[in-house]
């Protein structure tokens, strides 16, 4: 027997257990039935990478049978493979409306809702996926993500806290809870699950980094520096990196180091609004304490900089005040 005949009776078997034994009713349902044989076929040409063809018969079979959720189900899951998202959701709509308990289709609603950033609706995507299964990690720590993306925190939490029960292993849940907490200006405990993270995750570059800024947040500039000197070394161009070393070294007063952090984050990423800000505040206090007027002119142009790459940033008008006060 072919693989392709494997796979008509495999998927033929599927529509018995779960469109309510279409292929048994009498020989008058024949619109169904003819919607089960399009459906099959779509499965074949999905299976050989032949999308349009398979949307072309699954199309076929919902206008069939309008009430036919495996296909609605396979479009969503198509669309969502070649990235047509707005088509995706509107597949994925139909099929839970069709069959509220399809857990597949409310988590793939859910991962195409958050490409999409639409968080709000992920959320409740991921909620009813939770809820039909209570002990899937996966929809859980996406609902986390995306109650956060959201700054539902109380939900985020409530979800991450799930997840953790669920497997407290994984690195991704403690990073996310950190997350939160930093968030929510909770530092310590931001510091304990980012610990826990990197315990679990060691040298992961954005943990490390994470946990540095908190540590900076809380004025442990010392553990801040070893943690982003060696994520410089993991990743040496890793502007945010750079860029929080160069802020870590002025906590230190060490201005040169600042100024070469700052100057490799603008190497990196020439987009780096904060670096610039940055690397003219370190121009300017060692402008200030030599008296060194070509170092102030520096300071003035790397702030031009930032502004030129983020005009509405946050306290513009403090750093325009400052230009204006040095250009004098």
């Amino acid at each position: 027997m072919s693989n392709s005949t494997d796979i008509r009776l495999i998927v033929r078997l599927l529509c018995v257990c779960t469109t309510g034994l279409i292929l048994l009713l009498p020989p008058g349902c024949s619109q169904e039935h003819k919607a089960v044989d399009l459906y099959v076929d779509a499965v074949m040409f999905k299976e050989f990478n032949q999308n349009e063809l398979a949307i072309d018969k699954l199309n076929s079979a919902v206008e069939l049978d309008k009430r036919f959720s495996l296909a609605y189900s396979l479009l969503g899951e198509i669309y969502q493979e070649i990235k047509e998202y707005k088509k995706s959701v509107v597949s994925y709509e139909k099929a839970i409306e069709l069959n509220p308990w399809s857990f597949k289709d409310y988590f793939n609603l859910g991962r195409v809702y958050q490409i999409m950033r639409k968080f709000a609706q992920a959320v409740k995507a991921y909620a009813k996926a939770c809820e039909l299964k209570p002990d899937h990690l996966g929809a859980h720590i996406n609902a986390t993500k995306s109650y956060y993306e959201i700054k539902d925190y109380e939900n985020a939490l409530e979800y991450g806290k799930r997840a953790e029960r669920i497997d407290p292993n994984v690195g991704e849940i403690q990073k996310i809870l950190g997350d939160i907490y930093e968030s929510q200006k909770d530092y310590e405990q931001a510091i304990r699950f980012y610990k826990r993270a990197l315990e679990i995750d060691s040298n992961n570059p954005g943990i490390m980094i994470s946990l540095a800024v908190a540590y900076l947040r809380t004025n442990r500039n010392e553990p801040a520096r070893e943690l982003l000197t060696s994520v410089t070394q993991i990743q040496p161009d890793n502007s945010t990196a750079h860029q929080y070393l160069g802020y870590c070294h002025l906590r230190l007063e060490d201005v040169d180091k600042s100024i070469e952090s700052y100057s490799r984050a603008v190497e990196i990423n020439d987009k780096d609004w904060e670096a610039y800000r940055g690397l003219g505040v370190a121009y300017m206090l060692k402008g200030l304490n030599t008296q060194d007027e070509a170092l102030k002119a520096k300071a003035i142009e790397q702030w031009h900089r930032s502004l030129e790459a983020k005009p509405e940033q946050h306290r513009h008008e403090k750093l325009r005040e400052l230009i204006r006060k040095y250009s004098e």
